[in-house]
């Protein structure tokens, strides 16, 4: 074995302990990028739900699960939405790609997050997230040639695709980040409350 590469072996080895892909500020999406806004998907009660509704806020999506050992991250999500929802929102797209640890239907699911984590935020229509029938949304989020930059599909349950308030796709997190790390928080502001002047 070669010094070179055995020192790629060690490199390979350090960096390895979580995922974060993003968009350098250096970079530029590409022109050839599709709009996110002009995709759509039904949510958790059945009704079609335009991605343009959520024009002018960060959008975090993540693909769910509710018997994944990443299943409590439910809870870290539902305090990301309620302390950031003036600027953020949260949705949750469940998917039994993974180790079957979606099995239930859209009712149960419903039924699960909000009775064990209190779930407002978005959720919607059990779909696939990878594969020949991977709904839309995911095919813009892991092609690089609609989204501007990133390939990746997701790799396990709770990886996270964060979009910023024109709907281009900055950042890519593997299942190990959590909601309220830095690494997406760093990207979200609270809002500032409106002082009135004093009156004279």
């Amino acid at each position: 074995m070669t010094k070179h590469f055995t020192k790629l072996i060690l490199i390979i080895a350090g960096i390895g302990t979580f995922t974060v892909f993003n968009l350098s500020s250096a970079e530029k999406i590409s022109d050839n990028a599709k709009s996110f806004y002009a995709l759509s998907a039904e949510d958790i009660n059945g009704e079609i739900i335009s991605m343009d509704a959520y024009k002018g806020k960060k959008v975090l999506v993540v693909n769910v699960a509710s018997r994944c050992g990443y299943t409590p991250q439910y809870e870290g999500l539902q305090t990301l939405y309620e302390t950031y929802q003036d600027s953020l929102v949260v949705l949750g797209f469940p998917s039994n790609d993974f180790m079957w640890q979606e099995p239930g239907s859209n009712t149960e699911i419903k039924t699960f997050c909000q009775r064990t984590y209190g779930v407002t935020f978005p959720m919607f229509s059990k779909i696939h997230v990878k594969g020949r029938k991977k709904h839309p949304i995911y095919d813009w989020l892991s092609d690089g040639k609609l989204n501007g930059w990133n390939d990746d599909s997701p790799s396990w349950n709770f990886n996270k695709y964060l979009l910023d308030e024109k709907g281009n796709l900055i950042e890519y997190f593997g299942a190990e980040i959590e909601p309220l790390d830095t690494l997406i928080t760093k990207h979200l502001l609270l809002k500032t409350p409106t002082i009135s002047p004093p009156k004279n």
